[in-house]
């Protein structure tokens, strides 16, 4: 069976019913739609519910925790994923729309800070980080740091942050900035995965994105609270336990709290099978999990 495009599936209101490729057969499409850092375990989930479920077709789609949040306002998704909380503002337009937003916990991401193979940085704390994303931050070069970046050949920090409508730049902006502004020039993605791409080709470059996003070819840093303090590693426990300086929630939304086959879906997400899920995709669970070997 094939999708519909997303055009279609944001006309077709909520919870719709798709006839199936060959047939009269009728399947429910849940429309579920946000975070991009939590957009690849979204479709995994989704895939793996096809064989739980073959009469429920979930359609993900990412574009950033607050398109995923619009749609919810405006009631044409019937889960929205976010990497943040919800704010009060899009609390109040919901409410206006007539709806309840209840949340959802669904795992925890540690939000790992990269840095190219070649930068010989091993630990940052919340304040250097600051100093090197905020609006008037005194860290603009590597040598502002006390090292010396091979590749990079003026030490200027290329700073790579992620476009405004994603919660992970919501997270990074309240956690590391304190709500302050982002300096100008930073270099803005639209991906999780563009922000790791960057770094690992750009000995300059540092940015920030989901644990799960990591790869073998780029440095995360070991995070600390205050300078000169033991830092804190990201990993799935560090997220877990919240002793990573920057772990936060993985989120969904609904309109009031879930029925039918939304709600059974979640249900799904939230158990054991469904966390294991998202544990293989490097993320932490949202609650204590025996997993299978190799899962």
């Amino acid at each position: 069976m094939s999708i519909k495009p997303a055009a279609f599936i944001a006309a077709a209101g909520l919870t719709a019913l798709v006839a199936a490729c060959g047939g009269g057969e009728q399947r429910q499409l849940i429309q579920n739609k946000g975070s991009d850092t939590l957009v690849n375990v979204a479709q995994a989930w989704a895939e793996a519910y096809q064989q739980v479920n073959p009469t429920v077709v979930v359609a993900v789609s990412g574009g950033g925790s607050g398109t995923g949040i619009a749609a919810l306002i405006n009631g044409t998704v019937d889960i929205a994923n976010a990497s943040r909380e919800i704010k009060d503002e899009e609390l109040e337009l919901v409410h206006e729309h007539g709806y309840e937003a209840i949340e959802h916990v669904v795992g925890y991401d540690a939000l790992a800070v990269f840095l190219h193979p070649d930068n010989p940085i091993e630990e940052l704390s919340l304040e250097q980080l600051a100093k090197i994303y905020g609006d008037g931050g005194s860290a603009t070069s590597w040598s502002d740091l006390g090292v010396n970046v091979p590749g990079c050949s003026d030490q200027s920090i290329i700073v790579v942050s992620r476009q405004n409508n994603s919660g992970t730049y919501a997270y990074f902006r309240e956690t590391v900035l304190g709500d302050g502004d982002f300096r100008l020039g930073t270099r803005d993605m639209h991906g999780s995965k563009d922000v790791v791409d960057l770094v690992e080709n750009t000995p300059c470059a540092i940015g920030y994105s989901g644990l799960a996003y990591a790869n073998d070819h780029v440095n995360m840093v070991c995070i600390s609270e205050r300078t000169g303090e033991a830092c804190v590693s990201p990993t799935v426990a560090s997220a877990s336990d919240g002793s990573y300086p920057i772990a936060r929630s993985l989120l969904m939304y609904t309109n009031g709290e879930p029925t039918g086959v939304v709600k059974e879906y979640l249900d799904w997400v939230k158990s054991d099978t469904g966390q294991c899920i998202i544990m293989e995709k490097g993320y932490a669970p949202a609650k204590p999990v025996s997993c299978p070997a190799g899962s």
